[in-house]
């Protein structure tokens, strides 16, 4: 018998099980194609934020010394750091990401997945209720990036991608299908938005990362996940960030626009008639666009840009996605037919907003020094019978600041038609909490 040598037989056994050319390849599905196309735009986000915190030096914890010396001692400056995602969507560094990864930095950190070292980037723009934050890295280049595609298309069943970078270490990859393209989800009391429903799993880390498709198109920004549902996540459809992008970058907000309408809630009559809800036009304000567009009193709105709509609250939620100059399609009840309508929004200014508020709550405001001051008040009007004077100051509205007309205008748009609304108002230094309008 002949022996064949050790070193022969680990050659032999080497090139036996070295894997064929063509195998790896075999293996590049689809999915593997999209997340390279995309990856490289996805970045991690490090924020700090400064906390201010008065502490003992003697550290008796919360005892009676310890709130002693809290209210003695300057306070210390404590950073605390949170992680999430974003994706650059232009070669000029703007990254797409939640509003809620950046809520109260002092300052912001991105990482790309190729480069070790941090890069500062500054708040562009952000929407709270939208929860979507523009940033720009500030350092200038070339940067890769994923431009916003389209989610209007989406099909049931198609396959996407949540990707995220949650550690700045590398990608956290998680495929899916979708459930529902467009899925109406209560964040609050009175206060809805629309979201991508799929089984792609988002965790906190990959909030404000990219959504794909499986051609590794941006279709979405990953935002939450059902707590009560196993393995249900929601992003944001790129189509509402899209309509909005422009605004945040120009101006750091999105600005509220005019409908130029009073809305109403339906009567269970109409409900039981019609078998549907929806939300009545009850009268055109000044120089109103939807007057403009063919909308007359009576109809009833049942859905925006094919979003149904049940009550008020939905209606004005889904209408505060759309800045000044969009033109959204109405689905209106009329009588016994349905009939659809386009109309261009406009800037809801400063004349409109005390139109407003003149005729639904008889006064109208100018910006004080300690809040939104009374200007003057309708003779026979709600404000009058309340007792409200000119001089007064309105510190809040259903129970939110409003120190300025721009936060009044923000207000306003969600709470348009939303009756009776509870003002604290200010005279002598003494508050007074009334309810308008009053009947």
């Amino acid at each position: 018998m002949r022996f064949i040598p050790i070193s022969i037989c680990l050659i032999l056994s080497l090139v036996l099980f070295v894997p064929a050319p063509g195998l790896a390849a075999q293996r590049e599905t689809a999915v593997v194609k999209a997340v390279a196309h995309a990856r490289r735009a996805v970045v991690n986000i490090r924020t700090e934020q400064i906390v201010r915190r008065n502490r003992s030096p003697f550290g008796f914890g919360d005892s009676f010394f310890d709130q002693f010396f809290r209210e003695l001692l300057p306070p210390a400056n404590m950073p605390r750091q949170s992680l999430g995602s974003g994706v650059i969507i232009d070669a000029q560094g703007h990254v797409l990401t939640n509003a809620h990864v950046i809520a109260k930095a002092s300052k912001i950190f991105v990482a790309l997945p190729d480069r070790r070292d941090e890069l500062e980037a500054r708040l562009v723009g952000a929407d709270e209720r939208l929860d979507l934050a523009v940033l720009q890295i500030e350092k200038k280049e070339n940067w890769p990036f994923l431009p916003p595609a389209r989610s209007d298309d989406l099909m049931l069943g198609e396959t996407v991608i949540a990707i995220g970078n949650p550690l700045g270490l590398g990608h956290s990859i998680t495929t899916g299908i979708v459930s529902s393209a467009a899925r109406k989800i209560e964040l609050e009391e009175g206060v809805s938005s629309t979201f991508i429903q799929s089984d792609a799993l988002i965790n906190p880390g990959n909030s404000g990362g990219p959504l794909i498709n499986i051609n590794g198109e941006l279709i979405g920004i990953n935002t939450a996940i059902a707590r009560q549902a196993q393995g249900i996540g929601f992003s944001i459809p790129i189509n509402t960030a899209k309509r909005v992008l422009g605004e945040l970058i120009e101006y750091g907000q999105i600005r509220p626009a005019y409908l130029g309408i009073l809305p109403g809630e339906v009567g269970d009559s109409y409900v039981s008639k019609t078998g549907g809800r929806g939300v009545l036009l009850v009268d055109f304000l000044e120089k109103s666009p939807a007057r403009k567009a063919g909308l007359k009193i009576a109809d009833v709105i049942q859905a925006v840009n094919g979003i149904e709509v049940s009550n008020i609250s939905e209606f004005n939620t889904q209408l505060a996605a759309y800045p000044p100059g969009s033109k959204v399609e109405f689905l209106l009840q009329r009588g016994l037919k349905k009939v659809r309508y386009h109309v261009v929004l406009t800037y809801l200014s400063d004349a409109r907003l005390m139109a407003y508020t003149r005729r639904m709550f008889g006064m109208a405001f100018v910006a004080g020094n300690s809040g939104l001051q009374v200007s003057s008040v309708e003779k026979k009007s709600s404000a009058e019978r309340a007792g409200i004077e000119p001089g007064d100051i309105i510190v809040e509205i259903a129970h939110r600041k409003v120190p300025d007309l721009d936060s009044l205008r923000h207000l306003m748009a969600i709470l348009l038609g939303r009756e009776p609304l509870a003002f604290l108002v200010v005279r002598d230094n003494r508050g007074y909490l009334l309810q308008l309008p009053q009947d």
